[in-house]
This record gives structure tokens, sequence and C-alpha cells, in this order.
């Protein structure tokens, strides 16, 4: 009896101290690059290659779900000091019906989340590959949602002009107009796209931003000057970043050289861009976000979040390897 109840209280011990580890990390409130980031029930975030949208007073961060190796949906967490991160559900899941586009065994990457204001609904884009395809259908997968957390509803899938979409960002101006930012061509073009009022479609106003193999696009605006954030197409493997400048969407884009500072960012710190994040209520505030890919267990891929730097008209993103939101009120006036 004594023994069982020796076992029952190791148990126990180790339970409050995992708990304990993880009140520490939120109590911590800080970003720690590269390390586990767990979220509020203690488990490890799932959400690559994603997009944060902020609404209803909370950033909701989108992203891959995945396994080792297979592609699961798209999991939605939600924050309000972006520390802390609650597990909301799988926002848009793989579909049973094996006639579906996105039925189990399709490959769901980029997922990104806008809300429409004319339509008051939530629009998911994401890079779509059909099951058992490998990467030949390159095409954009479109899903809407009443709730920001879903459930999403598949509507269609398509090439946006008959161009191959593979990695892909999403863009709303301040005029409330959205892009589709795209590689296209195997990887060699930069595209971008307006779309239709409701989101759901890609217009005619569809052009080649430049010719040069990149992926991994995460753009953003400062000062009423466009920035686009990419990487270079080596598979899994990191390689150096790039940041391009335009003042007008359609271009002509300024290739500004590689923004990466500190140890290893000719390899953009082991990392690949996904998305930049302008904070809300900070004027001049941005986040950038990369995905370290480990591609013998896609799961235990971990999250790069950095601080953007503006010096002397050049974009920087240091490595850090802590620090927290209070960065922002050190550096900008």
């Amino acid at each position: 009896m004594r023994k069982h109840t020796l076992c029952f209280l190791m148990m126990l011990g180790a339970m409050v101290t995992l708990t304990s580890a993880y009140a520490q990390q939120k109590m911590e409130k800080s970003f720690k690059p590269s390390e586990l980031w767990h979220d509020t029930d203690g488990q490890l975030i799932n959400a690559h290659g994603g997009g944060i949208l902020y609404a209803n007073k909370k950033y909701y961060w989108f992203g891959e779900k995945r396994g080792k190796q297979v592609s699961q949906g798209v999991t939605v967490y939600s924050s309000k000091d972006l520390y802390a991160w609650k597990y909301e559900g799988v926002a848009l899941s793989p579909d049973k019906n094996s006639e579906s586009e996105i039925t189990e065994g399709c490959l769901i990457e980029r997922p990104k989340v806008i809300y429409n204001k004319k339509t008051s609904k939530y629009v998911m884009w994401f890079h779509l590959e059909l099951k058992g395809k490998g990467y030949a259908a390159a095409k954009v997968g479109v899903a809407v949602s009443d709730k920001v957390t879903g459930p999403y509803k598949f509507v269609d899938s398509f090439r946006p002009n008959g161009n191959m979409s593979r990695d892909m960002n999403l863009f709303v101006d301040d005029d409330g107009s959205a892009y589709h930012i795209y590689s296209s061509d195997e990887n060699m073009n930069m595209r971008i796209s307006k779309l239709t009022n409701d989101y759901l479609k890609a217009t005619k106003e569809d052009k080649l931003l430049f010719r040069r193999q990149r992926e991994a696009p995460a753009i953003f605006k400062y000062q009423k000057r466009y920035y686009l954030v990419s990487s270079g197409c080596t598979g899994w493997a990191p390689n150096e970043a790039s940041v391009h400048m335009a003042d007008n969407l359609f271009g002509p884009w300024k290739l500004m050289g590689d923004p990466m500072k500190g140890p290893n960012a000719k390899s953009t710190f082991g990392g690949q861009s996904t998305y930049v994040l302008p904070l809300v209520g900070k004027k001049d505030a941005f986040i950038f976000i990369a995905d370290k890919w480990n591609p013998k267990d896609l799961m235990d891929s971990r999250y790069i979040w950095l601080p953007v730097q503006f010096i002397e008209g050049q974009v920087k993103i240091e490595w850090m390897d802590q620090w927290n939101l209070d960065w922002f009120k050190k550096t900008i006036l």
C-alpha cells in the first residue's frame, strides 16, 4: 500500500513541478526565440507558417497544425498580451470526404486570415496541394467563417489568374483593399494580386513584383512605404533573407539586402519568414515572425519572434536571446 502511495506522491510532485514551470513561463512575459513555447494548457503551440489577426481586443494566431510529418489543418490560438496563448481549437479541418480538395492527406500551408468589414466575414487563404500530387497543384484555398475562431468552411481553390501559387501572404491596406502576395512559376516569380471586395477571389489586377527565386513572403507598411521580407528556396534548410521596398504595392520594388544581424544572420537565425506583425496601439512597432523548421518532427518546429528596427532608412532585425514588449518603449518615441 505504501508503494502505491509513494508512486502517487511522486506523480503528484512531477505534475506540480510541470505546472509551476508553465506558470513561471507565463509570469516571465518575454519572448525566447527558438525555445519551446507552450500554450496556457501546457501543450506545445502548434501553429506553423502562420499569421496573426487582431480582433475583439485579442490577437489570434493561425498556423499549420502538424504531426511529425502530416498536415492536420489550421489551428488558432488567442492572446491579450502576445506572451500567453490559449488554444481555441482547429479553425479548419481536413475533410473526411475523399472527393474534397481538402480531404485528409492534402497539404495546407501558410494560412492567413483577414476580416472583411463589408461582409462581416473572416476570410482565410492558404497554399493548397492536393492529396497524392506532391507540389504539382500550386493552388490557393479559400475558407470563410462568421466567427474568428471558426470553424471555417472551405469555399474554393484556384490558381490566381492562372498563375501557380505556393508560399503566400495577405495584406490589407489602409483603405480596406486586400492583396495576395505569392510565389509563382516554380517560385521564380513573386507576384501580387488585388482581391475582390469580398476577399474571396483574385481580380485581374495581378502583377509580377520581381523575378528572383524567393518564397516565404512577409509584408508590412511603415511610414507610407511597403516592405517585403522573403527567403531563398532551399527546401527545409534555412538560408539568407532579403527585404524589398516600394512606394506602391505594384512596384517598382527595390532590393535592400539582408536585414538580419547577429549570430547565424546569414541563415535567418536558422528560420524562415512567415509574417510581420504590426502591434496595435504602438506606432511603427513591428514583430518579425519566422519558423525554425524541424523536418524530422514538424510539430516541434520552433518560432522566432524578433523586433523590427529602422535605422537610417534600412530595416534591421537583430538576434536577441530574450526580449519583451518594453523594448519598443525604449526605442520608439
